[in-house]
C-alpha cells in the first residue's frame, strides 16, 4: 500500500470534525430568523458537520474511494468509542467532593446523555450517507473522466446529506415531532448543508489541485469493488502533473 503525505492529516481532520458534530453540536438548537423565510431551528452540530463532506470529497477525488472507506470506518469506530466513553462518565458516581455537583452533573447528563436513539441514529445515518457521497463522487468522476469536478462534489454532497438527513430525523424523532416538523427540519438542514458544499467549492478546487500535485497522483475507480465491507486498497491511479 502507497503511503502519501497529507493523507493521515485529512482522516484526522474528518474524524475531528465529525467527534465534534456529534459530541458537541447535538446539545444544542439554534434558531435563526431569515429574511422573507422567517425563523428555522437546528441543532448546532449541522454548523460545522457539513466541513466532514468537504473532507470527505478531498479523500475520494485525491486517493480514491477505497481510501475514503478507510476513513469513513475509522470515523466510525471514533464515534462509537467517544458516545461510549461519554456514557460512561455521565453514569459514573460523582464524588461527594465535588463542589459543583449540583451544577456539573446536571450539565453533563444534559450535553453528553443522549439517549441510545439518537446515537443510534446519529452513527447509522452518517456511515450510510458518508459512503453514499464517496460512491457517488468516484462513480461520476469515472463517467466524466475527471471533468468538471464541481458536478461531483455537489452531486455527492446532495445525495449523501439526504441520505443522512432521512435516516436521522425519522430515527432520532419520529413519533416525538410531528410529521410537518421532521419535514421542516429535514428540507432546512438539507438545503443548509448542500448551500455549504457549493459555497466551498473554490476553495476545494484549490486544495484538490494542491494535493494532486504533492502528491503526484489522480485516483479513478475503475474496478474498484465499491463494497463498504472491505480495506482493501483499490483504484488507478495516474500520474498527476
Amino acid at each position: 500500500m502507497r503511503g502519501f503525505r497529507y493523507y493521515e492529516f485529512l482522516m484526522a481532520g474528518m474524524v475531528t470534525v465529525l467527534l465534534c458534530a456529534n459530541l458537541i453540536g447535538p446539545a444544542k438548537v439554534c434558531t435563526v430568523a431569515l429574511p422573507l423565510l422567517g425563523a428555522f431551528s437546528f441543532g448546532a452540530g449541522n454548523l460545522f458537520f457539513p466541513i466532514s463532506y468537504v473532507f470527505d470529497d478531498l479523500i475520494t477525488e485525491v486517493y480514491g474511494y477505497a481510501r475514503a472507506r478507510r476513513v469513513a470506518w475509522a470515523g466510525l469506530g471514533a464515534l462509537i468509542f467517544a458516545s461510549v466513553m461519554s456514557q460512561f462518565i455521565v453514569r459514573v458516581p460523582p464524588s461527594p467532593l465535588e463542589p459543583y455537583n449540583a451544577t456539573l452533573q446536571p450539565a453533563l447528563e444534559v450535553v453528553f446523555g443522549g439517549t441510545w436513539r439518537i446515537v443510534a441514529a446519529s452513527l447509522f445515518a452518517y456511515l450510510c450517507g458518508d459512503f453514499v457521497n464517496s460512491f457517488v463522487l468516484a462513480k461520476m468522476k469515472v463517467l466524466t473522466n475527471g471533468r468538471w469536478l464541481w458536478t461531483r462534489t455537489v452531486g455527492s454532497t446532495v445525495c449523501g446529506q439526504a441520505v443522512d438527513s432521512l435516516l436521522f430525523y425519522p430515527i432520532a424523532f419520529g413519533g416525538i415531532w410531528t410529521s410537518d416538523s421532521l419535514i421542516r427540519v429535514i428540507a432546512f438542514n438539507w438545503t443548509f448543508k448542500v448551500g455549504v458544499e457549493i459555497l466551498t467549492t473554490p476553495l476545494i478546487y484549490t486544495i484538490v489541485a494542491r494535493l494532486k500535485r504533492a502528491e503526484g497522483v489522480d485516483t479513478f475507480d475503475r474496478g474498484t469493488h465499491f463494497t463498504p465491507f472491505s480495506l482493501r486498497d483499490e483504484g488507478e491511479r495516474r500520474q498527476y502533473g
